[in-house]
This record gives structure tokens, C-alpha cells and sequence, in this order.
């Protein structure tokens, strides 16, 4: 009896996390209502089967297979949107340009407090971007350096399945020495090499701009290495970024060859398992690989 009360509960606490989910659009409510439905799928298939007889077996050890069986429906569901990714149209790293449509922040309440909170604290927006990722939608981008210049917050708006946006933030310095870094919150996988003079920290869990400043910070005095401002062209340097990005991947061995992609698709096998890997953790446990 306790334990139907318990199911009760954590149904009716997935489909609350996810009517919230719906509102807020916060991959940390997204990680809680993956967890508590991994729990009560599990649980409940177990339940039902030691409840009726169908399974002889005790009832934890039902919970545990059926809870590894939910594990691989997911993973062959998650490996079939990769390929999907992998040979469908949509850039893996999209060129951006000026976004002139006047719809470059989202009016909810909540993202205009990241806009008034910038502004507060002396940052200006130089550019709003965009970059279109197949189907007539848009990744959304704004670039606020701060009063030095040494420091770049990049506002990028997501677009999710269910008409949420989520917000992430990148931050980006450049050093006297030729090395960038860059402290970001992005909860979408990557899973492949970065340049060398790139320092990349993810922290998904840092959902507030403020806490990703202060790590930011944090990174920049512990290095000792001395920031130079941004001279470059928001645009260009974005662009760039992206065609290095691309490059390096492909010699590297996360992304085919442009010729062999046609009939392979963009990503590697490989490359196919570091992007699981990766959102598997994201969707998870709020993780991202460790870049050094």
C-alpha cells in the first residue's frame, strides 16, 4: 500500500515538474522531471508485475531491470535522434548575421530582468544575431561587452519543442598571450575538440548570469594572465569561431570529410558516441565534459 501511495505521488510530481517545465523552461526542473519519470516507470512496472504474479521474481529485483530496460530504450531513442541530427540539413556550427527583425529579446518578464540586470551593471549591447537552424527557426543572439571591453556576455535564446526559450550565457576573454576563455552554461551536447588556445569551462547548473560572472572572474585571477580588449567585430569573430570550430572537427575525427558526408552523414561513429555521452550526463545530471 505505501508503495502505490508512492507512485501516486511521483506521478502526479512528473506531471506537475512538467507543467512547470512549460512555463520556466529551466533544464534543472528538465533534470528532476527525467529522474522522477526514470523512478516511477520503473517502480510502477515492477509493482504491477510482482502485485499480480506475471514476473516471479522479488520486487526490487523487477525494479532494477525494469529501470535498466528504461535505460535502453533511451539510449537507442537518443542514438536515433543523433543520426537524425547527423544526416538531416540543419548546421552543426551555423553561420550568423545581423539580426534586424527587431525580435532579437523575448518580451517574458523573466528575460527582460537579464536585459535590465546588464544594463544595470554597464554592459551595452553592440550586435543581436541570428542564426537560422532549418525550418524557418532561429538561434537568437545578443553580444553585451562590458565598460573594458575585455569581457564578452553572449545571450543566447533556445527555442524548445513545447514553445518555451531557454536563456544560456557565454562570457569570453582574450588574453595578452593569444588564449581565449570562455565560462558558458550551455545545456545542449557538444561532445567534440576545441582549438587549443581555447579554455573551456560548461557549467550548466550556473543558470544565473551573475553566478557565471563571478566564476568567470574567478578562472580569469587564478590564471594570472593579463585580459586585452575586444577589437574585433562581434560577427566576424562569431563566424569565425564557427569555421575554426568546423575544421578542427573535421581533422580531428568528429565530423566526416565534407565529400563522405553525403552518403555517412555529418558525424562520425565516434563522434555519435561523445555526443551521447555527453547529453546523456546533460539530461541526467546537469554535466558537461571538462575542457581544459
Amino acid at each position: 500500500m505505501a508503495l502505490s501511495v508512492i507512485l501516486i505521488v511521483g506521478f502526479v510530481l512528473a506531471l506537475l515538474l512538467g507543467q512547470l517545465n512549460l512555463r520556466f523552461a529551466s533544464p534543472v526542473l528538465s533534470i528532476l522531471k527525467r529522474w522522477t519519470w526514470w523512478v516511477v516507470i520503473s517502480l510502477g512496472l515492477a509493482y504491477l508485475c510482482h502485485e499480480y504474479g506475471w514476473v516471479d521474481r522479488p520486487l526490487w529485483v523487477l525494479a532494477v531491470g525494469f529501470f535498466l530496460i528504461y535505460f535502453l530504450i533511451e539510449t537507442a531513442y537518443r542514438w536515433l535522434e543523433i543520426h537524425a541530427l547527423s544526416v538531416s540539413p540543419i548546421p552543426l556550427f551555423p553561420r550568423f548575421q545581423i539580426n534586424s527583425s527587431g525580435e532579437e529579446w523575448p518580451t517574458h518578464p523573466r528575460l527582460l530582468k537579464i536585459r535590465d540586470w546588464l544594463r544595470n551593471h554597464g554592459y551595452k549591447q553592440v550586435q543581436a544575431l541570428k542564426a537560422e537552424m532549418g525550418g524557418g527557426i532561429y538561434l537568437r543572439t545578443s553580444i553585451y561587452p562590458d565598460a573594458s571591453g575585455q569581457v564578452r556576455v553572449q545571450v543566447t535564446f533556445l527555442p524548445q519543442a513545447h514553445g518555451g526559450i531557454v536563456v544560456c550565457f557565454a562570457l569570453t576573454s582574450q588574453t595578452s598571450t593569444g588564449y581565449r576563455y570562455v565560462t558558458d552554461n550551455l545545456f545542449l551536447p557538444f561532445g567534440g575538440f576545441y582549438p587549443e588556445n581555447w579554455l573551456v569551462e560548461r557549467s550548466p547548473w550556473r543558470r544565473s548570469l551573475r553566478g557565471l560572472l563571478a566564476r568567470h572572474q574567478q578562472r580569469i585571477a587564478k590564471s594570472n594572465e593579463l585580459l586585452v580588449p575586444w577589437t574585433s567585430d562581434p560577427l566576424g569573430d562569431l563566424n569565425l569561431q564557427q569555421r575554426e570550430l568546423e575544421q578542427i572537427n573535421t581533422e580531428l575525427g568528429f565530423l566526416f570529410p565534407h565529400a563522405e558526408r553525403e552518403d555517412y552523414g555529418k558525424i562520425t561513429y565516434e563522434g555519435r558516441y561523445r555526443v551521447w555521452k555527453e547529453l546523456w550526463l546533460l539530461n541526467y545530471f546537469g554535466r558537461a565534459a571538462r575542457y581544459k
